[in-house]
């Protein structure tokens, strides 16, 4: 046993109505789980935060999908830690994929971000992963640990208590593809190794590492018994029954 509490998160992205909130968080509220075990987080649109939170059970943890490093100010569009904070929202993730080739959000900004949020009392899913053409050129560990430098580089070692890192193989989100449990671990394990070389043993081993990319109730079972593997940033499958099945298959383990 790791120590690590495993964690099950779902990322929405631009998808929700008030009808999709209903069914889903229905079905996560008639579900149990062992919360010293098992964490729920899931990350609704901006617009649905509120909703969310006052129909989810206290034992499912809400999260935004992004925030901007400033509190208040002339910032159209961003979302603001104190907004979160007023809704009851404790977690965002930062960094995602889509953040950083769709809207070219820089590991800098990334990282500022990260630090911001940290600051600001808010728990962080920081996502990290490579693109198809960098794992074809074994270039993997090398984008990898760039993108942890940056954020490495803003912290203290006593802030990353706050900190799970979401390695997100950007060629398998989204795609069905996926990849191997071993795969998986493989990357899993050279994160681990990297934080123990430059921020900490201590921060290494606490640290939760989840997989994101194409996670579905039908292989989480297998990645999920990989000693590295900490818990899961899940997409589409979040957005259907599927998410309360992976959390029963965690919990039956």
């Amino acid at each position: 046993m790791t120590g690590r509490k495993f964690l099950i998160g779902g990322n929405w992205k631009m998808n929700g109505s008030k009808a999709l909130v209903d069914t889903l968080v229905t079905g996560l509220n008639n579900a149990t789980w062992n919360t010293d075990e098992i964490e729920v987080v899931i990350a609704p649109p901006a617009p649905y935060l509120d909703l969310v939170r006052s129909k989810a059970k206290k034992e499912v943890n809400v999260s935004a999908q992004n925030i901007y490093f400033e509190k208040k100010g002339a910032y159209t569009g961003e979302n603001s830690s104190e907004f979160l904070k007023d809704l009851g929202i404790n977690w965002t993730i930062i960094g995602h994929s889509e953040r950083r080739e769709i809207f070219k959000e820089s590991d800098e900004v990334t990282a500022k971000k990260v630090a911001f949020a940290l600051a600001e009392g808010l728990s962080v899913i920081a996502c990290v992963g490579e693109k198809l053409e960098e794992r074809e050129a074994n270039q993997t560990t090398e984008v990898v640990f760039r993108q942890l430098k940056a954020i490495a580089a803003v912290l203290k070692p006593s802030e990353w208590t706050n900190v799970v890192v979401a390695y997100e193989p950007v060629w398998a989100i989204g795609t069905g593809k996926v990849a191997t449990p071993q795969q998986a671990q493989d990357v899993h394990h050279e994160i681990r190794t990297w934080l123990a070389a430059n921020v900490s043993a201590e921060v290494a081993q606490a640290t939760r590492i989840l997989y994101g990319g194409s996670v579905g109730a039908k292989n989480s079972g297998e990645l999920q018994k990989e000693v590295d593997i900490d818990g899961f940033l899940i997409g589409g499958a979040s957005l259907t029954g599927d998410f309360v099945t992976i959390i029963n298959t965690r919990a039956s383990a």
